[in-house]
């Protein structure tokens, strides 16, 4: 298969750069030290040590290496480096002690001061990390309150019950601001804390009236708050009431009518935002994610080209047209337009996918150089690419070697949730049930009030182990965490039937199946028809989830095992 040229440059240029870099490095290195310049010297051969690393895909060792120059050197340049590419492959304390370094160097460089606030927020220094704030907010020429809006997409960025409690401390002085009150209700929100984030919008909205987005912040708590016809209500007063009405609202307007699954209200509303400014491509943008949902794909594709063609909100428009090839199975063109797809949240979906598409199309071996590449060219998502094709390599079989990436990716991220339960769940595939529940084990006790750990140790321990009152518990508590998860409820009605109580269960798998589609669902649904003998329903359910799913190995297993004689 053919690579996409979109990547081999950047990637070809890239190396270039690099190799030019430890060229003048070596040159550097070979000439002789002036008196006195130890620690310059020291310092040039760490960089040259650096980018060896980089080439090496040691991107750890790197950032060592980076943090090292940077601190015996007193070139402000090599400190920005040194922090750009500790942050940029997430060792965040590399990356700190790297900007505290270029802000020592260069005390006035606002760039360095959000560098070390934002490091020390992520790191968990959350008082400093407000200090630190407040003297950002305090250089700017505009107020401070009306400053604190501006926060808001870098604190989003992180934790969201630190970046919460950091808002409202920044926000103390201000009680009286009604940008102040917006700003930390966002925060709020962000971090589940509905009730905060409407007493803040309602303030917001006392102070400012005519201010619309204190209004939708109000109409979002109410929303997540779990009241959503009274938030469509609030919402579609705003847009009725007001002769002129603000497209913000109309659009809020739309995403609440999609949340409550009215597609034809939400177009009606995108409609009428377009008839009165057609340029407005976020109004497009819903546009076509709304086509998209009614599988109108034409139109959808016509959409998004011209999005695309605007310049605006590119990296959606790429991903979701290559969405469109892959469901036409149109796959070069999907590996194509995947491959663009190199910022923003669907990032790392798209290139997990474009590495699938060409595994499936008996490409492996591209499909996992296309994750190494595109690792190696947006360093910020080189720890996302590793993990990937350990899961690539998962999916071929090829055990050994997806292990060896993740412990690597263990020892880059050990304080990632998902890495570690990814971990585990290899671990169980590679049939070291042991080990996995161990791992599991681990991940509970790190993260005691996390449904996910507990939902995978529970599932394991019901699915492969007789230890059905501890699965039971750790289920239990997962579902009272998040009651509505399709996956825990599965897990539930998975260690009832465990225990012997069928009917029970397939109330419970039935519920999980009416919220998710999914194969193993599906599965565990004809594993307690069969045992409840009622064979006709367990064949129907059957034979639909293979409508759905075809060539699914799970759902082969299943038919071999309890119709083994039915094609």
């Amino acid at each position: 298969m053919i690579k996409n040229p979109g990547i081999e440059r950047p990637f070809r240029r890239l190396r270039a750069q690099h190799l030019t870099l430890i060229v003048a490095f070596m040159a550097l290195l070979a000439q002789p030290a002036a008196a006195g310049d130890t620690e310059g010297e020291k310092a040039n051969a760490h960089l040259l040590q650096a980018e060896i690393e980089l080439q090496r895909n040691q991107y750890k060792a790197a950032s060592e290496e980076y943090r090292k120059a940077a601190e015996l050197s007193d070139d402000i340049e090599i400190a920005r480096q040194a922090t750009r590419v500790s942050y940029s492959y997430g060792f965040n304390e590399d990356a700190l002690s790297s900007a505290e370094r270029w802000l020592e160097l260069d005390e006035e460089n606002d760039e360095a001061l959000l560098y070390v606030a934002q490091l020390q927020l992520r790191n968990g220094d959350l008082r400093n990390s407000r200090r630190t704030f407040t003297r950002l907010l305090e250089r700017g020429d505009e107020p401070v309150d009306e400053r604190l809006v501006a926060l808001i997409p870098f604190l989003s960025e992180e934790d969201p019950e630190d970046s919460d409690w950091l808002m409202r401390q920044l926000a103390k002085p201000f009680k009286d601001s009604a940008s102040a009150n917006y700003a930390a209700g966002v925060m709020a929100l962000q971090a589940g804390d509905t009730d905060e984030a409407r007493e803040r919008a309602e303030r917001a909205i006392e102070l400012k009236a005519d201010w619309v987005q204190p209004h939708l912040l109000y109409a979002r708590s109410l929303l997540l708050g779990g009241d959503q016809d009274k938030a469509i209500d609030y919402t579609a007063r705003m847009v009725g009431d007001d002769p002129d009405p603000d497209p913000e609202a109309r659009l809020e307007l739309a995403i609440m009518y999609l949340a409550a699954e009215r597609d034809e209200d939400a177009l009606s509303q995108v409609n009428q935002v377009l008839l009165e400014q057609p340029a407005r491509t976020d109004a497009l943008r819903l546009m076509a994610i709304i086509n998209f949902r009614q599988e109108h794909l034409d139109a959808a594709w016509s959409d998004f080209q011209d999005l695309l063609s605007s310049g605006r909100y590119t990296m959606d428009a790429l991903f979701y047209l290559a969405r469109i090839a892959d469901r036409r199975q149109e796959y070069d063109q999907a590996i194509a337009l995947y491959s663009q797809v190199i910022s923003g949240e669907n990032a790392v979906a798209a290139q997990r996918r474009a590495s699938g598409i060409m595994a499936e199309e008996g490409e492996p071996e591209e499909g996992l150089s296309h994750l190494t590449e595109f690792g190696e060219t947006h360093p910020n998502y080189a720890i996302d690419m590793m993990q990937a094709r350990a899961q690539l390599l998962a999916s071929l079989e090829r055990f050994p070697e997806a292990l060896e990436l993740y412990d690597q990716v263990v020892e880059y991220r050990p304080d990632s949730e998902s890495v570690v339960l990814g971990q585990a769940e290899l671990l169980l595939r590679m049939g070291e049930l042991d080990e996995a529940i161990d791992a599991y084990r681990n991940a509970v006790k790190r993260w005691p009030d996390s449904a996910m750990s507990m939902n995978a140790l529970g599932y394991t321990l019901a699915d492969r182990t007789t230890e059905y009152k501890e699965a039971a518990r750790l289920i239990e508590k997962a579902l009272k965490l998040q009651p509505d998860s399709a996956a825990i409820i599965d897990s539930w009605g998975w260690v009832l039937y465990r225990q012997g109580e069928h009917e029970r269960a397939l109330v419970e798998l039935q519920r999980a199946y009416d919220t998710l589609k999914d194969p193993e669902v599906a599965a565990h649904i004809v594993e307690v028809l069969w045992k409840l003998e009622r064979l006709d329903e367990a064949k129907k359910v059957l034979d639909d989830a293979e409508v759905l799913f075809p060539e699914n190995e799970l759902l082969e297993n299943i038919r071999e095992r309890v119709f083994p004689e039915t094609p």
